[in-house]
């Protein structure tokens, strides 16, 4: 059950983590490459500050961003300032939309988000939190998908199956995690195929962040997902 309040708190701990992690880091390991290809530290940094003001446009009724070519701007000016200017930039930004989300009183209504992608205002929590976490392990300097809090993974991975669930794309897929966990996610036309392993990695190739070869499969190869 989705839980706003109590993920708005677990935003703050997430965020938390995040800054105390890149507190430790100097402007020459910010300007160093990330785990996402072609993206430095402080872009990674620069992304996580401008999403929390994105969400806060959004619980207030605005575009998401004001256009694509204005969000992939904003990182790009932002992405080589120092560390001190990145770690007040994230902690100012998730403040604003901590604020913002405390002063909700109905979250049952429907939002808009990017590429006309709408959702209950209920859940921006949450995808706020998937921001956090899984960019703290993009950062990529000592937390990883393993680190992850063992409830946020098993609920990514059910957002990310129902995200690729009824894509003609993608094979029809069981996924199985280790700890029992059970989702189906693709189209319906095929032979099922069975993906198991650790939820970490499950993860991670549900997110586009392994490439999968730490996973059993049966029935098929292993499917490629479309990028998120």
């Amino acid at each position: 059950m989705i839980d706003p309040v109590r993920d708005l708190a677990s935003v703050r701990d997430a965020t938390d983590r995040l800054l105390s992690a890149a507190a430790a880091l100097d402007d020459a390991a910010v300007a160093a490459p990330s785990r996402l290809p072609g993206w430095s530290r402080g872009h990674v940094l620069a992304h996580v500050a401008r999403n929390a003001d994105a969400l806060v446009n959004v619980l207030e009724g605005r575009p998401m961003y004001e256009s694509a070519e204005a969000r992939e701007a904003d990182i790009e000016r932002d992405a080589r300032r120092p560390l001190a200017e990145h770690l007040a930039d994230v902690r100012e930004s998730a403040d604003r939309f901590q604020s913002r989300g405390a002063a909700v009183s109905d979250w049952a209504r429907a939002v808009e988000l990017r590429n006309g992608v709408t959702d209950t205002a209920a859940r921006l929590p949450f995808r706020r939190l998937i921001e956090v976490e899984l960019h703290h392990v993009d950062l990529g300097f000592g937390y990883e998908l393993e680190d992850l809090p063992g409830d946020f993974t098993s609920r990514e991975i059910e957002f990310l199956t129902q995200r690729f669930s009824g894509l003609a794309a993608v094979p029809p897929v069981l996924v199985s995690s280790a700890d029992g966990g059970q989702w189906r996610t693709g189209g319906t036309e095929g032979a099922e195929i069975k993906v198991s392993g650790a939820a970490p990695a499950l993860l991670g190739w549900l997110a586009g962040r392994r490439d999968g070869a730490d996973l059993h499969t049966s029935g098929g190869p292993l499917p490629t997902l479309p990028p998120l």
